[in-house]
C-alpha cells in the first residue's frame, strides 16, 4: 500500500503525515507513506486543499488533520 500526504509543509502536513506512520505501524506490514510537497503533483490529483490523504493513488481525504483511527479507516476502506 502506498500513501501519500500532500502539502507544501505547514504544521498540519507534518503532523498527519506523522499520524499515518502511526496507522500504519498499527496495521503492520510493508507500507510506504511518501510526503508530496510539489504544488503541480498536489494538484494533479485535483487537491486544493492540504494536508491530503492519498491512498493508492485515490483522494480520501482533503483539508484537516485526521486522527490514527480516521486514517485507519479510511486505509482499511
Amino acid at each position: 500500500m502506498k500513501i501519500e500526504i500532500l502539502g507544501t509543509g505547514c504544521k498540519k502536513c507534518k503532523d498527519l503525515e506523522l499520524v499515518a506512520k502511526q496507522a500504519i505501524a498499527k496495521i503492520g506490514g510493508f507500507h510506504s507513506v511518501e510526503k508530496v510537497e510539489d504544488i503541480q503533483k498536489i494538484m494533479d490529483y485535483g487537491v486544493m486543499n492540504t494536508p491530503a490523504l492519498v491512498v493508492d493513488g485515490v483522494v480520501k481525504s482533503t483539508g484537516k488533520l485526521l486522527s490514527v483511527d480516521e486514517v485507519l479507516s479510511l486505509i482499511e476502506a
